[in-house]
């Protein structure tokens, strides 16, 4: 007997042609097939419902046909970067991200915190720089909560965390030591501010914060952000930034569940430790979990490489500059250095672990360029991740080293860099996420979303990708070095084939073709990049079973 098989019809099913590496440039005409053959978890057949395969699947009795009365159907999306476990997290956290300054900051905290009395903690994200031109410190959160209870916010890029006098005691942070390329904020009488930053935030406040979260309120964290991914149409994920919590939460998952609905790809997080050799040994715990869980043994759940964050943010002024800053005409300690970093990748890549760096600021780019270019097996496929702020030279030489761009467009939303100009002057704000030209030098290009640091929604994504225009706040005019701007299919493929080559999994997933696993979503849209907010997601398929519908 035949397997079931469904044949989705009357629609557009779209087939990207757009190879990794490949420049596509901004014109390029998409490719539609008018159907589309699934039968059990993979696809059978792409093409033209004139096809003999599709009359003779119809006259058979294990065919239902979906018609798709117009619609469009794409790759299932992989956010090519987030934080899964932070994300599930975040998602029943006060988010404070439309708060316009302080004051609606702490009447938002206080009403929250008046309406919840028997949660033993306050717990809020959001929080960016910009609302607080005066600082953030304990005493502004001091009063908010007649209960006294510990108020602890993530930053909106996470590199931060401010909290209240009773959340400094609670995390024991008075006994804590400065870390490498760890910032704890203390006055000028040496007292705790309440804001800890970069990687005294990874060392002390994550695992905290994972200390204190049950094993089945970590577990219920990632049904949370699977489901809130199938909603807005992902079928994969790739994690930056695995440790142990998130890994023994995930294979406690797995334990119950059997699986987890959701390709799941996770780069390991190295922290700067106070020895070369404690730091290693966190690249051989990697190197172990990657022999256990791997494509040949645990395809949708994996371990593939190794996460360094390399430098901070440019609104905090940690992201790493080749020239001081314009406002005070600081240059930020870096959180990494050259010679810090090159022994960590050298081992890795001789691990055959993929690599994966965070760099933002000009001066952190060149150097992970530079030694990735000279220790990293380009055929193990390494990554930037985010490269906000590239010279030309080292846009190019990405392309020429076979060096991932791994960009998350949402962060060039022009509603959310309205202090760049201040921070950087106006000179350098021209180079900023320069897109076009690592697409145009050969560069494969992964898009992600960085969440929960930013909105996940992948057309919301490639809206600002496409425009340069804000996807938060539509209404602004404002767009940010248009010509740096990424055609439609370009994007798309970038948010599909390329975030699943990024990983090694583009094999199996990624675009629409026989073979492959039917991994993909229903989409009411119209091909134009301005039109792309008003698409809809419509219904989420993984591995050949509807596990969303609107």
């Amino acid at each position: 007997m035949s397997t079931q098989a469904t044949l989705f019809t009357n629609g557009r099913i779209f087939l990207s042609g757009v190879n990794p590496g490949t420049n596509a440039g901004l014109t390029r005409p998409p490719t539609f097939a008018d159907c589309m053959l699934v039968r059990g978890d993979k696809i059978e057949y792409v093409g033209s419902s004139s096809d003999e395969i599709v009359s003779t699947a119809l006259a058979s009795n294990s065919v239902t046909t979906h018609d798709l009365q117009g619609k469009t159907i794409l790759p299932g999306f992989v956010d090519g970067h987030l934080h899964l476990m932070l994300l599930g997290q975040a998602l029943n956290k006060l988010d404070l991200v439309r708060c316009k300054d302080l004051e609606e900051i702490r009447s938002t905290i206080r009403a929250y915190a008046a309406a919840n009395p028997d949660m033993p903690r306050i717990l809020c994200r959001g929080y960016m720089h910009i609302q607080l031109p005066n600082g953030a410190t304990a005493a502004d959160l001091d009063d908010l909560d007649e209960l006294n209870r510990p108020i602890l916010i993530d930053s909106k890029d996470l590199h931060s965390t401010w909290c209240n006098t009773a959340g400094i005691k609670e995390l024991g942070a008075e006994n804590w030591a400065d870390v490498p390329g760890g910032i704890i904020e203390r006055d000028s009488n040496g007292k705790l501010t309440g804001v800890f930053s970069e990687a005294a935030n990874i060392t002390y406040v994550w695992p905290f914060l994972a200390s204190v979260a049950s094993m089945e309120e970590r577990t219920a964290a990632i049904r949370s952000a699977v489901t809130a991914y199938h909603e807005a149409g992902y079928t994969g994920m790739i994690d930056m930034a695995m440790d142990e919590g998130a890994w023994e939460a995930i294979q406690a998952l797995i334990a119950t569940d059997g699986s987890i609905p959701i390709r799941l790809a996770c780069y390991w997080l190295i922290k700067p430790l106070p020895t070369e050799a404690e730091t290693l040994a966190q690249v051989d715990r990697a190197i172990e979990l990657a022999s256990q869980f791997n494509a040949s043994t645990t395809p949708d759940c994996r371990i593939v490489g190794i996460k360094v964050i390399c430098d901070g943010i440019i609104d905090a002024c940690t992201a790493g500059l080749s020239q001081p800053y314009e406002h005070n005409s600081h240059f930020e300690v870096p959180l990494w250095t050259h010679a810090q970093l090159e022994p960590v990748v050298k081992r890795a890549s001789a691990a055959g672990l993929q690599i994966a760096l965070h760099a933002i600021g000009d001066a952190t780019i060149k150097m992970v360029v530079d030694i990735l270019s000279s220790h990293a097996n380009p055929a193990n496929r390494p990554r930037v991740e985010h490269i906000e702020l590239a010279t030309a030279e080292d846009a190019a030489r990405l392309g020429q080293n076979n060096i991932t761009a791994s960009i998350q467009p949402v962060h060039a939303d022009p509603a959310i860099l309205k202090a760049w100009p201040k921070l950087l002057g106006q000179h350098r704000c021209g180079r900023a996420f320069a897109y076009r030209e690592f697409a145009d030098h050969g560069a494969p290009l992964a898009l992600g979303s960085d969440a929960p640091t930013a909105p996940h929604a992948p057309l919301g994504n490639v809206y600002v990708a496409t425009t340069r225009r804000s996807y938060r706040e539509p209404e602004l005019e404002t767009a940010v070095n248009p010509h740096f701007a990424l055609g439609l299919c370009e994007s798309v493929a970038a948010a599909t084939e390329g975030a699943a080559y990024s990983c090694f999994d583009e094999h199996r997933i990624g675009s629409l073709k026989a073979g492959l696993k039917a991994d993909f979503v229903v989409v009411d849209m119209e091909w134009e990049k301005e039109k792309l907010t008003q698409s809809k997601i419509k219904e989420t398929w993984y591995d050949g079973k509807r596990v969303f519908s609107a």
